[in-house]
């Protein structure tokens, strides 16, 4: 039901600003991102299922949570990005769009690397 609702909401919203575009432009892109912070918010209240069901994936495993405290902060770093990239492409900004895409990108590999380390290791010990 939540899909339909954001569904309808977004396809409602991008036929308003549309409409405004015309006109005022500058009201196309406050309807955009007044509507991207609505759909944004809405998916915020989902997150802890989504972190929960990883945990339990984590447990089942007996995967190490700090592991899983990683997964989801990238997944966080990664929504975030796509979020602020799309709404500044949305405005015209790309070069802006490209930067916070490739922060992210640079967040979620600097956030890799003691998991990257570990896996070396743990090849390296099992090759000798």
């Amino acid at each position: 039901m939540d899909m339909l609702r954001i569904g309808i909401m977004g396809v409602a919203g991008t036929l308003l600003a549309i409409q405004f575009k015309s006109g005022k432009s500058e009201y196309g892109i406050y309807i955009t991102v007044v509507l991207s912070l609505i759909i944004f918010f809405s998916v915020l209240g989902h997150i802890g299922t989504i972190v929960e069901a990883m945990k339990g994936i984590g447990r089942f495993i007996q995967m190490d949570q700090a592991y899983i405290g990683t997964l989801i902060k990238m997944l966080g770093i990664t929504y975030i990005a796509e979020f602020s990239s799309g709404i500044c492409k949305d405005a015209g900004y790309q070069t802006i769009a490209s930067q916070i895409e490739i922060f992210g990108k640079l967040a979620v590999m600097l956030l890799s690397l003691p998991i990257l380390m570990t896996l070396l290791n743990t090849i390296r010990e099992f090759l000798s």
